[in-house]
């Protein structure tokens, strides 16, 4: 009796590269976002209180001058806190502190510096955050996605080029990796009272990335 004897065809295995790619857009601020704080001290929480308000009724009126809209002005923390010393290894109560913070959204990025100097001149004893912001920066990063996926074509590309590799021109996948948002933080610098604050924004970069998976 006769057989015949079939050598079964192994399928080529799958073979894939992963690259990442990256893109970045620089643009300008198109806003500031500043946070202006008045902190007041006193033996009881009513006076700490009466002082915070005034302090900050007078900060708050000497922004409003300076052409900032009220609507650009937001309160964002108020607190009340006792405070203790520490005298012989024992805690004293001494007085209450009082914490008004306000968020400031300034339109001309020029007039920073004038916003922070005028609101120290009438009381703020702290700015605790300046945000250089974008408008509608979701169309920078869509530029910066479409970046990012040329540069991962382009990678792809070259890997299979010096490797003689014949790739597949459609990818297995795309992830779009997280990326933080769009926002430039500066601290300001001091200068010589009689000069306006100066404050550089420098420039914003919004960036993509993206790891995508070849087929070859």
């Amino acid at each position: 009796m006769y057989y015949s004897l079939a050598h079964p065809q192994t399928p080529h295995p799958s073979r894939i590269m992963t690259v990442t790619g990256s893109g970045k857009i620089v643009a300008q601020a198109s806003y500031v976002q500043l946070q202006i704080e008045v902190t007041t001290q006193g033996k009881n929480v009513q006076q700490a209180q009466q002082e915070n308000a005034s302090t900050m009724n007078r900060v708050l009126q000497s922004i409003l001058a300076l052409t900032i809209p009220r609507e650009n002005i937001q309160t964002t923390a108020y607190t009340i806190a006792p405070i203790y010393d520490y005298v012989e290894g024992k805690q004293v109560f001494t007085g209450y502190e009082v914490t008004n913070a306000i968020t400031v959204k300034v339109p001309d990025t020029n007039l920073v510096g004038s916003v922070i100097d005028t609101a120290v001149e009438n009381g703020a004893n702290r700015i605790s955050s300046i945000q250089f912001k974008i408008d509608h920066a979701d169309v920078y990063y869509q530029q910066a996605l479409s970046l990012a996926l040329h540069n991962a074509q382009m990678k792809a590309n070259t890997i299979a080029q010096t490797m003689h590799l014949s790739l597949q021109p459609q990818p297995l996948e795309i992830v779009e990796e997280n990326e933080s948002g769009p926002v430039l933080y500066k601290s300001m610098a001091m200068a010589d009272s009689s000069l306006t604050t100066p404050i550089e924004q420098g420039q914003t970069t919004i960036s993509a990335v993206v790891r995508v998976t070849f087929q070859y």
